[in-house]
């Protein structure tokens, strides 16, 4: 055995002196007595005693001394008797004491002042502000959204409480959202279920407030004790700002409904999630024309004047803006009417839902005289065959994923699943519509071994969804097992030589660049999609209806389709031609994916609400983004044409103005 170091006299020294430390505050207060008195006093006496000016005697040269160290310790310098040089010192000392001890309190106010300000508890006064509540994956694309809409308008502040760190908070988002422009971001900690503690953000001054479901199991519990809280201060009545909120089960909605009140909307995460990966698996590229049209960078829904178009059918409002794609009507009464028949008057008191860049650039103008007639295809698109599809993983979301498939599915249509853990739910397929249109098949296999992944055979599937855990499920995070499928499936994409449409679920934003896929591939980022609709709602409340029916199973929804379908293959034509081709469908066009650039960043080739002037080469591989009716496989879906519309084919109709 190594015998022991023997211990220094340096270090016995310190130990000793660290113990007398720690006996007392009294023991402290000497200790620094002495080591003053014992570097003053000699400095002191060697600076009498080097001094040519000093006096001669000894007595004079000690009052000196003493002289100079009172000066330094601020003690007095009064000579004399020992009496008045002890009251002397004394009094200084007392002084000393006093204003050591003013200095103290007024130093500890300032700090329990600052660390009071770090903790996120102080009052927030502002008018006008947005309130974000909650902390998820989704808040950094909530706070970067909110900056940017609005950035053209007065600077306003974001404010968020979470039950977090304040700085933490703080670094988060500066990270994700960078630099916020004119708007202050400010954040504040504290459990916004505490109505003491929501009160600190002003909700009652608020523009509108938005309650974030977190990761956690309980999570929409929690946003049901949040919307009680907002409740409690801000009334029952039905004054206040709008509040949206979130959850992630839908039997929590209906109870979030009534917390919310009159002035709330509530979104269901999980279900959005689930629609937007359904209706991917159909439309490969979909998720791009999302990401564009519900951030805030581009061209987004907004609410518009009709005036020039009352009395006049819906058909001809489509070719009426320039700058603008018109995709519905709200009603008096507030109904939303979205790609409504082209024979729809519009009555007044109705606003137009326009795709455009800001809600002052919709203004009128006349494009019929931009349509080429010559250009548009008049015989019906064939017939969507029935399609064999693959789903890898399973998650919480996966049963919703399911049912959104068997909605949208063309009859005949099989869904293969492959899972490594038991299925949930019945084993025997619901007698429904939906589900005679598709047929699911379960099989358990091990996916995280990669033989069992470069096993699979892809030549019968026309499309592939692969889902990733939930978070918790394991010691991984959800995306990398996510990522290594997505590796094994590029490898035998590779092996065969065919590119598989692929449809994944990602957690992280920041994994998107790693997913290795190919140009007609979709990835749904969950969060991010969840947060950008959110954002788009939290700007014009009216939007949740045109939103709710987009993502859903039924009504209108957006599409990608054949350029073929609308204009002849490598024909110059106007985006007004599209247009107006796509009306004659029953549709509304809103853009269009150009396929030479589907792989070029930072667009892929995605252009919505182009000019309807703006002329190109239409290719047979090109894409229209339409607001279209499912099913559409016919042509003539737009309903009875009016006069107007007739007329309008030999433009014979004057524009209304």
């Amino acid at each position: 055995m190594e015998e022991p170091r023997p211990v220094t006299l340096q270090e016995r020294a310190r130990y000793r002196f660290d113990r007398t430390l720690a006996r007392s505050t009294g023991t402290l207060m000497g200790w620094l007595v002495i080591t003053c008195l014992a570097v003053v006093v000699p400095v002191s006496a060697l600076l009498v005693w080097t001094d040519p000016g000093s006096p001669r005697s000894l007595p004079g040269r000690l009052t000196a001394v003493w002289r100079t160290s009172a000066e330094t310790l601020r003690l007095g310098a009064v000579t004399g008797t020992p009496l008045r040089m002890l009251l002397a010192a004394l009094l200084g000392l007392v002084a000393l004491l006093c204003v050591s001890t003013l200095v103290g309190v007024i130093t500890t106010g300032l700090a329990d002042r600052l660390a009071e300000l770090s903790r996120g508890r102080s009052t927030v006064i502002e008018e006008g502000h947005a309130v974000v509540l909650g902390w998820s994956d989704q808040v950094a694309t909530v706070v970067g959204e909110l900056v940017a809409a609005q950035a053209a308008h007065r600077p306003r502040a974001i404010v968020l409480l979470a039950d977090r760190d304040k700085t933490e908070m703080e670094r988060a988002l500066a990270l994700r959202t960078g630099t916020p422009g004119r708007v202050r971001i400010i954040c504040r900690s504290g459990p916004a279920s505490d109505p003491d503690v929501l009160a600190l953000v002003s909700p009652r001054t608020a523009s509108t407030v938005l309650v974030l479901p977190s990761g956690e199991p309980a999570a929409d519990a929690e946003v049901l004790r949040v919307l009680l809280a907002l409740r409690a201060v801000l009334g029952d009545g039905t004054g206040g700002p709008p509040v949206l909120a979130a959850v992630r089960d839908d039997r929590y909605r209906a109870p979030a409904r009534l917390a919310a009140g009159a002035r709330g909307t509530v979104l269901e995460t999980d279900t959005v999630t689930a629609r937007l990966i359904a209706q991917c698996v159909g439309r490969p590229g979909l998720s791009v024309v999302l990401r564009d049209l519900l951030d805030f960078a581009g061209d987004e829904f907004h609410l518009a004047d009709s005036s020039a178009f009352h009395g006049s059918p819906f058909g001809t409002v489509l070719l009426g803006h320039a700058t603008s794609c018109v995709v519905g009507l709200l009603t008096p009464e507030g109904r939303t009417l979205l790609n409504p028949s082209a024979g729809t008057v519009v009555a007044p008191g109705s606003r137009l839902i326009v795709l455009t860049r800001d809600d002052d650039t919709t203004r009128p103008e006349d494009c019929r005289h931009l349509v080429d007639r010559a250009a548009i295809v008049t015989d019906p698109p064939p017939p969507e065959d029935a399609a064999h599809l693959l789903l890898l993983g399973w998650n919480r979301r996966a049963p919703l994923v399911v049912d959104q498939l068997r909605r949208t599915a063309r009859p005949g249509s099989v869904l293969h699943v492959i899972t490594d853990r038991a299925v949930p739910g019945p084993a025997r397929e619901p007698e429904t519509a939906a589900a005679a249109r598709l047929t699911v098949r379960f099989q358990s296999a091990d996916l995280s071994r990669p033989e069992t992944l470069l096993g699979l055979d892809l030549a019968p599937y026309d499309g592939m969804v692969v889902l990733g855990p939930d978070p918790g499920d394991g010691p991984d995070r959800p995306d990398d097992r996510t990522l290594v499928t997505l590796l094994a499936v590029r490898l035998l994409e590779d092996r065969t030589g065919r590119e598989m449409r692929v449809v994944t679920e990602l957690i992280d934003d920041r994994n998107r660049p790693l997913a290795p896929l190919n140009p007609g591939s979709d990835v749904i980022v969950s969060g991010e999609l969840t947060g950008l609709l959110m954002a788009q709602i939290a700007q014009n409340r009216h939007l949740a209806a045109v939103f709710d029916e987009l993502f859903s199973a039924d009504g209108s929804t957006i599409c990608l389709r054949p350029a073929v379908h609308y204009v002849r293959p490598g024909s110059e034509a106007s985006f007004a031609t599209v247009v107006a081709a796509a009306r004659d469908r029953g549709e509304c066009a809103i853009g269009y994916r150009r396929h030479d650039r589907r792989a070029t960043l930072p667009d892929l080739g995605v252009r919505l609400n182009p000019h309807k002037g703006e002329r190109r080469a239409w290719s047979a591989e090109d894409q229209v983004v339409v607001v279209a009716s499912e099913p559409s496989d016919a042509a003539g879906s737009s309903g009875p044409e009016t006069d107007e519309l007739q007329a309008e084919r030999g433009d014979a109709t004057p524009y209304r103005q």
